[in-house]
C-alpha cells in the first residue's frame, strides 16, 4: 500500500488537534475534539498533547500486534494514554481530552476499517465509493446547533453558543442514548464502526478527519468520487488548500454554517497495489 498523506492545523489555532500517521500497512488518523475559551478539561495537557500520545501509542500496536483488533488496540491505546496522565489530571471530569478515531489496516487478503467519532475512511469498491463514518454526534444536541449557527461564526453569540453546544454534548458523551469518542474509558472502542472487506478489487481508499471531509459533506463543493480523484490526482495538499478556499470564502459562516471558521485537516491517500 503507498499512502501519502497531509495535515494542516487551522489558521485560528496555536497546534494542530490531529494526529496522522502510517506504515506500509496501517494508517492513523486522530482528530482532537476542540475545547471552547472558559470550558475546564481537568487535564493538564491539552488536546493535542491526547491526540499525539494516543495516535503515536495505536500506530505502535496496531503495526506490532497483527493478531489483534484494530477495536482491542484502541482499547489498550485508550488505557495506556490515561495511565499517563492518572497521577496529575482529573481524568472523571466530563471534559476530559477526547478525539474521534479512525484506522485502516491492510491485511493480505483484506482491509480492516474502524471508525469511532466523525472521522471518514473512504472506500472504493467495483460497485463504488463507501463512506464508512459515524454520524451518532449529529444526533445530539439540535438545538444547540440551530441555536448556534443563528450567530456569525466568530462573534461573541456565536462563541458563547458553542461553548452552550460543547456542555450540552458533554452530557451524552461516551453514554447508550448519545455518541462515542476515545477518551478515558477503554470500553468506548467496543462502540466504533468496524469492516472487514475484501482486499481483491479495492484499489483507492482515504482516511480522513473531518476538517478535510466538511469539502464535501458541509460545503457540497465535491461529491465523493470528486474528492478521491483530487486525492489520487493532486494529493492531499490540494484537498486542504481548498477547504481552506472554502473557508475564506465564508468567514462568518452565513453560506455553512458551522461551529470553527477553520478546523485542523488531515487526509490520507491509500494506493492498495
Amino acid at each position: 500500500m503507498q499512502v501519502t498523506l497531509a495535515s494542516r492545523r487551522s489558521p485560528d489555532a496555536a497546534s494542530n488537534e490531529d494526529f496522522i500517521a502510517a506504515t506500509a500497512e496501517v494508517v492513523v488518523v486522530i482528530d482532537g475534539a476542540s475545547v471552547p475559551a472558559g470550558l475546564g478539561t481537568g487535564c493538564r495537557h491539552g488536546t493535542a498533547w491526547f491526540a499525539q500520545r494516543l495516535g503515536t501509542q495505536l500506530l505502535a500496536l496496531i503495526a506490532t500486534q497483527a493478531d489483534r483488533s484494530p477495536a482491542d488496540s484502541l482499547a489498550q491505546a485508550i488505557t495506556d494514554v490515561a495511565a499517563l496522565h492518572a497521577d496529575t489530571c482529573d481524568l472523571s471530569h466530563p471534559g476530559s481530552p477526547s478525539a474521534t478515531v479512525a484506522i485502516l489496516r491492510e491485511q493480505p487478503e483484506a482491509v480492516d476499517c474502524l471508525v469511532l467519532g466523525d472521522t471518514t475512511i473512504l472506500l472504493e469498491e467495483p460497485a463504488g465509493i463507501r463512506v464508512v463514518t459515524d454520524d451518532r454526534l449529529e444526533h445530539v444536541a439540535a438545538g444547540q446547533h440551530r441555536t448556534m449557527h443563528e450567530h456569525a461564526t466568530g462573534s461573541a453569540d456565536h462563541d458563547r453558543s458553542f461553548a452552550e453546544l460543547v456542555t450540552e454534548q458533554r452530557r451524552h458523551r461516551n453514554h447508550p442514548d448519545g455518541f462515542w469518542v476515545a477518551s478515558t474509558d477503554p470500553s468506548a472502542a467496543q462502540h466504533a464502526l468496524t469492516d472487514t472487506v475484501a482486499r481483491d478489487g479495492l484499489q483507492r481508499a482515504a482516511v480522513l478527519s473531518d476538517g478535510a471531509t466538511r469539502l464535501v459533506d458541509r460545503f457540497g463543493l465535491l461529491n465523493w468520487q470528486g474528492f478521491l480523484d483530487v486525492l489520487a490526482e493532486q494529493g492531499p495538499d490540494t484537498i486542504i488548500r481548498r477547504v481552506r478556499a472554502a473557508e475564506q470564502s465564508d468567514p462568518e459562516g452565513r453560506r455553512w454554517p458551522r461551529g470553527k471558521r477553520h478546523d485542523d485537516a488531515s487526509a490520507a491517500y491509500c494506493h492498495l497495489i
